[in-house]
């Protein structure tokens, strides 16, 4: 029979298994990473190829953003199940520092490099996409999507994109929270695929799949045949790296930050530990 953690039982689970994930070496945290990074790359190539056509008209828009979350799932419960290191996820480190079990200079450290790893596995994959033809599909609309979605994250202005960043790992983070809950497989799927699935139906953002979405963007804006399919012909000009930095995944990533480290970690630790003292 499976074993139900309550919310204390997972604070504490939390916190001890964040401090072994702070301390890991860099060659454990750096692989682990990257292959996170690509497990969300994946699941944001395979949503995008599910949804295109659908989210190209607005009268299935909903559809195609309900079609787009069911597809993304994968990508947290690989995390989860196949172990794996996920920025997003483990802003919950802070739950560690609160406990005061880890220093910030470790958290900042295994933040660094899961960061890094993450963005190295998620291009990777985007960059091979590219590489693959796939998004020739359907005489290049799906390159053209793949364009249109990196375009519309570029613009987004700095509160929106932290403010949908904050959205974004507050569920996520809720997911991964829950997950440790569970001792069975199954389990940990289920709670990671409502919030999940819940989060880019909303079209909220999420730094590591934008390291996939963004750079599959500038990658394909590099086609002609995609750009023109796209109909935005000149109208890409902030659709390069610094555009991607400064415009999106600084923003994105300090929101998911907060939404994960704050309105997750930072609210579970004061309702459940403060209460002991």
């Amino acid at each position: 029979m499976a074993n139900i953690l309550g919310p204390d039982e997972i604070l504490d689970k939390v916190s001890n298994a964040y401090v072994n994930k702070a301390r890991a070496k860099e060659k454990r945290l750096f692989i682990l990473s990257f292959l996170a990074g690509a497990f969300i790359a994946f699941a944001a190539a395979g949503s995008s190829f599910a949804s295109f056509n659908l989210l190209a008209n607005k009268d299935t828009l909903g559809l195609g953003k309900l079609v787009q979350g069911l597809c993304f799932t994968p990508g947290l419960i690989f995390v989860l199940i196949a172990g794996a290191e996920l920025f997003t996820g483990n802003n919950l480190m802070l739950i560690s520092v609160y406990d005061k079990k880890i220093n910030i200079k470790e958290l900042l450290r295994a933040w660094g490099i899961v960061y890094l790893g993450n963005f190295i596995g998620s291009v990777f994959v985007a960059f091979l996409m590219m590489k693959s033809g796939q998004w020739n599909a359907c005489d290049s609309m799906l390159g053209a999507r793949t364009i249109l979605i990196a375009n519309s994250k570029v613009n987004l202005g700095f509160s929106e994109a932290f403010i949908l960043g904050i959205f974004c790992n507050w569920l996520v983070c809720l997911a991964v929270w829950m997950s440790f809950g569970s001792d069975s497989q199954v389990g940990k799927m289920l709670c990671a695929f409502f919030p999940v699935m819940l989060f880019v139906l909303s079209g909220f953002e999420h730094s590591i799949a934008n390291m996939y979405y963004i750079p599959a963007g500038i990658f394909a804006k590099s086609i002609p045949a995609y750009v023109t399919a796209s109909g935005l012909g000149d109208g890409l000009n902030t659709l390069t790296w610094s555009g991607f930095f400064i415009h999106n995944l600084l923003p994105v990533t300090l929101g998911n930050i907060v939404g994960g480290g704050i309105f997750v970690g930072l609210a579970y630790w004061l309702s459940l530990r403060k209460k002991e003292d």
